[in-house]
């Protein structure tokens, strides 16, 4: 186990040998963190968080209560995970057939959000600062910016990277906190 010294982690939490946390990062009440998984720096895991295996979360990364990050998921800077929010990491589970040879990776990229409850199927990518609403069943990409919701999840709008719904017209649209100017063409949201 490799753990910085400004890092906490809570009496009742586990933390396996093998797994790394960077400086600054909280481990709250009655955590798993397995062998192999990586949190970097000014993360914080609330009540009965689980991470597995091979799991990575860069800096910054904020992981509400009871939520199971699985074996494959890999997630950027400045992520938030909404409260008992989960992961998947196999299709077509079954309990009487192993198939650990067949995870998929799941990306969720820089500064995106996923809201209470949501489930995201494995073998997706989250778009950089695109937020998942409460709730919703993620079953294919989002795109950077992107608004989904709903079960399965569409596409209902787009976010700024303060977390303003932008409102687009002729293809341009400004972040009403912070002034910065979004374009969008053929379906996809460029900052700048």
């Amino acid at each position: 186990m490799s753990v910085d010294k400004s890092s906490f982690i809570h009496p009742t939490a586990i933390v396996d040998d093998g797994a790394t946390l960077g400086q600054n990062t909280k481990v709250w009440h009655y955590c798993h963190i397995m062998s192999g998984t990586v949190i970097r720096n000014d993360c914080s895991l609330g009540q009965n968080v689980f991470t597995a295996n091979k799991v990575t979360l860069g800096n910054n990364v904020k992981v509400q209560n009871n939520v199971s990050i699985y074996e494959g998921v890999t997630c950027e800077d400045d992520v938030f995970l909404g409260p008992s929010m989960v992961f998947t990491n196999v299709i077509n589970p079954r309990s009487h057939v192993s198939r650990k040879d067949q995870y998929k990776q799941t990306l969720v990229k820089k500064g995106a959000s996923i809201g209470a409850n949501a489930t995201i199927v494995c073998g997706i990518t989250i778009g950089q600062y695109a937020f998942v609403g409460a709730g919703s069943v993620v079953t294919k990409d989002i795109p950077d910016y992107g608004i989904v919701m709903g079960n399965p999840a569409r596409l209902t709008g787009w976010m700024s990277q303060h977390g303003e719904k932008l409102h687009f017209s002729k293809g341009v649209a400004t972040c009403p906190a912070t002034g910065e100017v979004y374009s969008l063409t053929q379906g996809k949201v460029t900052k700048g």
